[in-house]
């Protein structure tokens, strides 16, 4: 793979893959090398649907929050209709949410990474990749010209 690209997927400061299992982390990095290698060779309009993939694809983020409502409902509807008891699961779902807002880690997000859920930011690293590779970016410098904070952050 192109040095440039694989500059593009080297994971910069994420909270969900420095708390994340290392071995699951790996193997993310490892299958999306691998996927930006085959499509290096393949025709423009798998490319194509490759990209409609990924511009499809639930992050992390979005599986946490429908897992946590998901779970929090069937926990109040429990609680509800069987025994009150069953109202401390949306209490423990709502502890991981705070976890997970204030960390950037909690249980259901180790599962989660171990079970290949991906972040926003590396599917759009592997988005990136496949448009650079594609030549979308001809005649302008791929890079970062500006600051990632931003004016007056930091």
């Amino acid at each position: 793979m192109d040095a440039r690209l694989e500059q593009l997927l080297e994971p910069r400061y994420d909270r969900v893959r420095r708390h994340g299992p290392e071995k699951a982390n790996e193997e993310i990095l490892r299958e999306m090398r691998e996927r930006i290698a085959y499509y290096a060779s393949r025709p423009q309009d798998e490319v194509e649907r490759r990209l409609e993939d990924l511009d499809r694809e639930w992050d992390l983020e979005r599986a946490l929050e429908m897992s946590a409502a998901v779970v929090s409902l069937v926990g109040l509807a429990l609680g509800v209709r069987v025994s009150r008891k069953w109202l401390v699961l949306p209490g423990v779902v709502a502890g991981f949410l705070l976890q997970h807002a204030v960390s950037g880690w909690c249980f259901p997000v180790a599962v989660l990474r171990r079970m290949k859920w991906r972040t926003r930011e590396e599917i759009d690293a592997e988005e990136f990749a496949l448009r650079v590779q594609r030549g979308d970016f001809r005649g302008t410098e791929v890079g970062h010209s500006a600051s990632s904070e931003g004016p007056g952050w930091g």
